[in-house]
């Protein structure tokens, strides 16, 4: 007889296959850092192509002065001492302008009209008048003459020789009356005639006929208060701005050599006719006249020039320059004053040591040297190599 199989001794094995690709905490923990390190790029890629919109102010070594060996120099224009905006006396319509941009006119010369026949009418009128009252003290005089000799004869009383008498005092002081309105119709009429105040040449022409003009004190509305601009060319200088820094190497008859921005290529022998006795707060500058020796027709009035005072002595010695930044750029933090600087669309911190303030801006005094390009109120956030843009105007 066959043993039967012991039954009891089988079991089932219920252990999971293993799973191709490795466990699963593995997995998502190399998914994990593949989107860390995805997002870290893609952050770093957005911050490097985006950039910053940033307002950029600049940082001015104002007054425009330099001392080297030979001497300072600044930069201005040619302006000149005797000019002026020609305006009629009294109110009225041109009729007539006898001038263009660069005549020459000699002083006293009429040189424009206004409408008149109302003040030629006033004129005829005030000689009519005074015609009329030199003929009264005319019979005034005769009817006293005949009252002192009938006075002699005892044929009036003193009273109607006192009363012919009074009639010829007053005749006269009505005849004197009368000619002083003649002589002001005469002097309006006159105003109607627009002369140049002296010889120059006319730089501009400001109203033409037709036009209602008035004396400047009373312009306004569609009314022009000057009819031309003209200027003595003969006059003409140099007004520079100096660095104060610098001014008291600068002294009244000293040389200069004159440089035109239209001419590069030729100077002009000039001499420094004032200083002015002033400074202005906001550039820190103060203003020197130079007079201009060689004349030459080629110098006109506003244009650029450069002026190099001649040194007073055989060495000179530089001043520092003086450099302002508008205070919107400057940033303070923990007492420490800094800077951003603009660089290629970049901008990185500089920090500075700030002087006194001239309005909107503040010197600096180490930290930069005058050109840079400075971001204005600078947004929060902002770090070394952080790209900027400029904000749309």
């Amino acid at each position: 007889m066959t043993d039967s199989p012991d039954l009891a001794s089988l079991r089932i094995d219920r252990t999971p296959p293993p799973r191709r690709g490795g466990p699963p905490v593995l997995t998502a923990a190399l998914v994990f850092v593949m989107v860390v390190v995805a997002g870290f790029f893609a952050l770093r890629f957005s911050r490097a192509t985006s950039a910053v919109t940033v307002s950029v102010g600049t940082a001015e070594a104002t007054g425009g002065g330099s001392a080297t060996g030979a001497g300072i120099s600044a930069n201005g224009y040619v302006v000149a001492r005797t000019k002026a905006s020609v305006s009629s006396k009294v109110l009225g319509r041109l009729s007539w302008v006898g001038i263009t941009e660069g005549s020459e006119v000699k002083v006293n010369e009429v040189i424009a009209r206004l409408e008149s026949a109302d003040y030629e009418a006033a004129l005829l009128a005030a000689n009519a008048n005074v015609a009329q009252l030199d003929a009264q003290h005319v019979q005034a005089q005769r009817d006293l003459k005949r009252a002192q000799s009938l006075r002699a004869q005892d044929l009036v009383s003193d009273a109607d020789l006192e009363s012919a008498q009074t009639r010829v005092e007053v005749s006269l002081a009505q005849a004197n009356a009368g000619r002083a309105q003649a002589r002001l119709a005469e002097a309006t009429l006159e105003n109607t005639r627009v002369r140049a105040p002296f010889t120059g040449t006319v730089l501009r022409k400001d109203a033409e006929v037709g036009e209602i003009v008035a004396p400047s004190s009373a312009g306004g509305g569609l009314t022009r208060t000057a009819i031309v601009t003209m200027a003595d060319l003969s006059t003409l200088e140099v007004e520079v701005d100096v660095n104060e820094a610098y001014i008291a190497q600068v002294v009244n008859g000293q040389p200069a050599r004159i440089t035109l921005d239209a001419y590069p290529d030729t100077s002009f022998a000039g001499r420094v006719r004032q200083v002015v006795p002033t400074a202005d707060r906001q550039k820190a500058t103060v203003l020197v006249k130079v007079s201009i020796l060689d004349r030459d027709p080629r110098i006109l009035p506003e244009m650029g020039a450069k002026v190099v005072f001649e040194a007073r002595d055989a060495q000179v010695v530089a001043a520092p320059r003086r450099v302002f930044v508008p205070q919107a750029a400057l940033v303070q933090s923990g007492g420490r004053a800094s800077v951003w600087v603009m660089e290629n669309d970049k901008v990185r911190q500089q920090a500075v040591d700030v002087g006194p303030a001239r309005g909107d801006r503040i010197e600096v005094r180490q930290g930069l040297l005058g050109g840079e390009s400075l971001v204005l109120s600078p947004p929060a956030g902002l770090k070394d190599g952080t790209k900027v843009k400029l904000a749309a105007r």
